[in-house]
Order: C-alpha cells, then structure tokens, then sequence
C-alpha cells in the first residue's frame, strides 16, 4: 500500500490550497481516509477525516470553516482543501488511510497507512 501526496508549497496568506492524495494498491473505497498536520517542534495533530463512502466528513474544531475534505472512489484519490491560508496553516500534511471502522477519527491509532506528507508554508 501507498499513499502519495501532493500540492504543497510556498503560498501567501490569504491564498487556498488544495492537497490531494493518491492510494495505491489498497481498495480504495473501503478505508475511512483523513488529514493530519505537523507543524515544526509540534505532534501530529488531526485535520480532517471522511468516510469510505465519503457520506460524513469530520474536521478539528481548527479545521471548520476553512477546510474542506473530499474524496473520488473512482480516482483513488482524496483532497483537502484549505481557504483563506494563515501562518498557523504552515506544516507537513499527511494523508491517512484506515480499514478500522472505529469511530475515533482524531486518534492516530485508527489509521493502519500514512503518506510521505507534504510541506504547506504560508507568508504572510
């Protein structure tokens, strides 16, 4: 299994962004997927989750309003999407996939796959 993502880079405040994430050898539509952040000298923190079938997206209270999570079954793929970017956005992005279907979407420990990240830094 790997998950590959993609989209990060040097943005300015107030700019969005839209990461995308691509599963390979996994079916797809059978894992809850999510978006966790890292940011320098902190833990891993949650972003985001969506279901297998995409029907319920969760977001870290941080999250809402700004963020927005998707999925494309046929594509492999996930995307998050971030509006209105701030310097607090700055940090590594991770994709995660997770067969368990226990409903702890902001537990690390649900998730059995992560990506390589990608980097998102935002100038003000």
């Amino acid at each position: 299994v790997e998950l590959v993502e993609s989209g990060g880079g040097l943005v300015q405040a107030g700019d969005s962004v839209t990461l995308s994430c691509v599963g390979y050898r996994l079916i797809f539509s059978q894992y809850d997927m999510a978006w966790f952040r890292q940011a320098p000298g902190k833990e891993r923190e949650f972003v985001s989750a969506i279901t297998s079938t995409g029907k319920s997206s969760i977001y870290a209270d941080s999250a809402k309003g700004r963020f927005i999570i998707s999925r494309d079954n046929a594509e492999n793929t996930v995307n998050l999407q971030i509006n209105n970017l701030k310097p607090d956005d700055t940090a590594v992005y991770y994709c995660a996939a997770a067969w368990s279907k226990r409903r702890d979407y902001e537990n690390k420990e649900k998730y059995t796959y992560w990506g390589q990240g990608t980097q998102v830094a935002v100038s003000s």
